[in-house]
């Protein structure tokens, strides 16, 4: 079983920086490819610029919670529940989906 895992493309696992504006002001962050692949397809579903995603997701969790302590946590499981949620249409839709590729 844990070959699934360790077995894994390392280009998943290898972790990129990306630049963008949150609330007006320029910052980075880093995260795995794997995580922005997500965030990408999370935004591309919404029908924005992944940096605009990023930044109203920012913008609510501020409006809603406050400063996120830790932001990249936040939108590494922003992605858990987007594929979570993802997960959940595909089994109702009768289809089947592979926990790792």
């Amino acid at each position: 079983m844990c070959q699934v895992f360790a077995g894994q493309d390392p280009e998943r696992y290898t972790s990129t920086t990306r630049r963008l504006r949150l609330n007006g002001q320029s910052t980075s962050l880093r995260l795995e490819n794997a995580f922005w692949v997500i965030l990408d397809q999370i935004s591309e579903a919404d029908g924005v610029s992944t940096p605009a995603f990023i930044s109203k997701l920012h913008a609510e969790v501020l409006e809603t919670r406050g400063e996120p302590v830790n932001f990249t946590s936040l939108l590494r499981t922003a992605c858990l529940v987007f594929m979570a949620q993802s997960n959940a249409t595909d089994h109702h839709d009768g289809s089947q989906s592979i926990a790792a590729e």
